[in-house]
């Protein structure tokens, strides 16, 4: 049986979901019919806008795409000042106050507190200046991810900006192919570092290299069936394909034609292509897609770079870029300086001032990072120690603390109708708890801790360092938010998810329990042992025993929320104010 999503989407679903929400916004929220408002915020998810969870009635998420996490000049400035005009609720979030935008892991954008009035003006004053939200969310290809640093890195060995904007325009921008069984990931990178993560996209491109008549040729293999989630997490398998430069577009459009027309609609939690992977093997996939999707012999898989990936790949900072953050020199003689955004949320007017360093420092373009950081391109040689003392990049710094350099942090029940509890206002807490209160060897600059509110793993625990994942527990008979806590996981050469060593630990007692880890971590590496390193050396049962939660100074934001409340930081008089914005909308 076709399952009911299927069936919102055959009625109305594409490019002609706008001219419906934007009758809507028109009439206003309530003119959406009570009785037909899952199917309808089903199909607005296409548009890149999403309601928010229940209790907050009215509101929606934008989500912004950008491929390759590029904002040309003028483009992050609007994007900040829509957050500054529009983007506000009617609380003020503890941490972060009123109006800000989210940076996502897919190089992208998101606001929150959207009124669905105001989005028609929204998406004017962002399409003027040639941003979108279209195809964002929803059963389609979502935003597309490569090197943030794409044309521009020293060690790249293809520039991938031509087949990016290729990939964008002609197959997220094919009206056909936006109708897709569930959301589906495109990676490539250029660059030997790793950074699209291709092992958990759907497609992903790596760089590689295969003798074609006689010559060396640099290209791309290609893996498939990549992703998070629901605790069944899959590395992308070898295709056993290289293909060249000129081949990639051909071979990345079959596959989606070829899921488009094979992908189950039936089972949603089942018809990711991981589990399509599963079902029919890489041979059957290659089969089918030389058959019926691509008009030229397919080559077997060239020599990858995987030894020289280094993005949260868990190896020594020495073996190369593991994040993009800090200064680095550029293939034309210019800079670029990648900023930390702890867990990737920004202040509207840290945006619109990070927008000005743009200009004043560089050509004005920002580049997004997989790890929720921006980066300010092509800096002037000469300018690069001016750059640094801003003041912007004082709070946010280039090269922060290992803790607050390593964080990342999904949605969470702030806004998000699946997770279990509060991540953002959590993270930043428990980030700097953590940098005040445990010492680090010197020479441990990275330690990647990823927060995610549920199992989708949208903030991607299970390739951290250290995995937090929401759940709820009880203490003193209370149901309290809670967190299961794993570890040793990592992209890379080769990619491994986190082991889940600590469940349900209340989320007060689990800084403790991070402490006592990474306390016995420095206290008993190898010299120039990584986290990740140690882990695998270490073995479970000792790390169980080293991992023992316990209750600190640490004082948790919204501990026995657990998810009862329509705002984690809400209180009585915020109820109040809320129902009148609502009423008033």
């Amino acid at each position: 049986m076709v399952h009911k999503k299927e069936k919102f989407k055959d009625e109305l679903y594409s490019d002609e979901v706008r001219e419906k929400l934007i009758e809507f916004a028109e009439e206003g929220f309530e003119s959406i019919p009570q009785d037909e408002r899952e199917a309808w915020f089903s199909r607005f998810k296409f548009c890149g806008v999403f309601h928010q969870r229940s209790g907050q009635e009215s509101y929606f998420m934008m989500r912004l795409t950008n491929c390759n996490g590029r904002l040309e000049p003028g483009q992050l400035r609007a994007i900040g000042e829509v957050a500054r005009d529009y983007a506000k609720g009617p609380v003020s979030n503890p941490e972060y106050g009123n109006g800000w935008i989210d940076l996502t892991t897919r190089q992208s954008i998101q606001l929150h507190w959207i009124k669905l009035e105001d989005i028609p003006e929204i998406w004017e004053k962002l399409e003027s200046v040639g941003v979108t939200s279209r195809s964002a969310g929803g059963d389609t290809m979502r935003n597309i991810t490569g090197s943030p640093v794409a044309g521009k890195e020293q060690n790249e060995v293809v520039d991938t900006l031509a087949l990016l904007d290729r990939f964008q325009e002609e197959i997220r921008g094919d009206n056909a192919l936006c109708n897709m069984p569930r959301k589906f990931n495109i990676s490539i990178s250029g660059t030997p570092d790793g950074s699209a993560q291709d092992s958990i996209n759907d497609i992903g491109l790596e760089p590689a290299e295969k003798e074609i008549d006689g010559e060396d040729v640099i290209g791309f293999n290609v893996r498939v069936g990549g992703g998070l989630g629901g605790h069944e997490p899959r590395v992308a398998r070898p295709l056993d394909v290289f293909v060249t430069e000129d081949e990639a577009f051909d071979v990345v459009r079959g596959f989606v034609e070829l899921y488009h027309e094979h992908g189950d609609r039936e089972v949603r939690s089942k018809n990711r292509t991981r589990f399509f992977v599963d079902e029919h093997g890489t041979d059957w996939i290659r089969d089918l897609l030389e058959a019926e999707y691509v008009d030229f012999e397919l080559r077997t898989a060239g020599e990858d770079m995987r030894e020289e990936y280094t993005y949260n790949a868990g190896r020594p900072a020495e073996d190369g870029n593991h994040d993009y953050l800090g200064v680095h020199e550029q293939n034309d003689g210019d800079y670029y300086v990648g900023i930390n955004v702890a867990v990737g949320r920004l202040v509207a007017e840290e945006a619109i001032e990070l927008a000005d360093l743009a200009d004043e420092y560089g050509s004005g373009e920002v580049r997004l990072t997989r790890r929720q950081n921006p980066i300010i391109v092509d800096v002037d040689a000469d300018r690069v120690n001016e750059l640094l003392y801003e003041p912007l990049l004082e709070t946010h710094k280039p090269e922060p603390n290992p803790f607050v350099r390593g964080g990342m942090a999904c949605t969470g029940t702030e806004f998000c109708s699946l997770a279990l509890v509060e991540t953002k206002a959590r993270m930043a807490v428990m980030l700097r708890w953590l940098r005040d209160n445990v010492e680090l060897p010197e020479d441990v600059t990275q330690l990647k801790m990823h927060f995610s509110g549920c199992t989708a793993d949208c903030g991607h625990a299970n390739t951290a360092d250290i995995g937090l994942l929401g759940m709820r527990a009880r203490k003193d008979g209370e149901m309290v938010e809670a967190v299961d806590l794993g570890v040793g996981g990592g992209i890379g050469e080769n990619p491994s998810f986190v082991e889940y060593i600590r469940q349900r630990i209340p989320a007060d007692e689990a800084p403790g329990a991070i402490k006592n880890l990474v306390e016995a971590f420095a206290a008993h590496r190898e010299p120039g042992q990584t986290f990740r390193q140690w882990v695998d050396a270490t073995g479970s049962e000792a790390l169980i025993e080293l991992s023992e939660p316990e209750e600190t100074t640490y004082e948790d934001p919204c501990l026995t929320d657990a998810k009862q409340s329509w705002y984690p930081f809400a209180d009585e008089d915020a109820e109040g104010a809320r129902g009148a914005a609502s009423a008033d909308d």
